[in-house]
């Protein structure tokens, strides 16, 4: 993952002209959290680890959704990066639930369709699901398995890139060609709290 431009810093102007004015207030009411309340003090993204990573950041993402930009927050990167750490909401001075806002944003792209701001790791985040779906926890090497075959499209180059490095944790026994599974009563309990999430992928 390359390090990213910071889009606020760009010298092309963010158009107003579709600005939702009750989109602050509708992620307010769902993650409980009054964004009205941000300083853009960037405490939030001084304290991000993946902040080098986003295109806007967290203060960012706080700034795009107090001005109703609501497309722009939708199809960045930064939404798909947070890692959930929730260091942000730790170190913000007015306490605002920054990763709260984050999962909301995340669900309401896919729920409305719009482009994934970061494919290859959304792809990352459905082989997760699809491996804990089916053995109840996440099998290392079928989740790397079920990630290349989504992410095929990329080419041979993202194919073969980690196969030297996915030999070697294999002969040193940290990866397990076959999965660990669950009892299967613990399988049906954690597949009734992922298949939401599945479903809305």
């Amino acid at each position: 993952m390359d390090k990213e431009e910071k889009k606020f810093s760009s010298a092309e102007p963010i158009s107003m002209s579709d600005s939702d004015l009750n989109f602050a207030k509708q992620i307010g009411e769902v993650a409980g959290t009054d964004l009205n309340s941000c300083l853009t003090c960037m405490s939030c993204s001084g304290g991000c680890p993946m902040y080098p990573y986003m295109d806007y950041g967290p203060h960012g993402i706080m700034r795009l959704a107090v001005l109703g930009l609501k497309k722009e927050a939708l199809t960045s990167t930064s939404i798909w990066r947070c890692v959930g750490c929730h260091t942000c909401a730790a170190v913000c001075p007015m306490a605002i639930n920054i990763a709260g806002v984050m999962d909301y944003l995340r669900e309401l792209c896919l729920k409305e369709k719009m482009p994934i701001g970061d494919k290859p790791l959304f792809e990352f985040h459905k082989a997760f699901l699809t491996s804990v779906r089916f053995h109840g926890r996440c099998s290392k090497v079928e989740l790397m398995s079920l990630h290349k075959l989504f992410t095929i499209g990329s080419g041979p180059k993202a194919w073969m890139q980690d196969a030297f490095l996915g030999m070697k944790m294999i002969l040193m026994h940290k990866l397990h060609l076959l999965p660990s599974r669950l009892m299967s009563s613990g399988i049906s309990q954690v597949r009734k709290l992922v298949v939401g999430a599945w479903r809305d992928r």
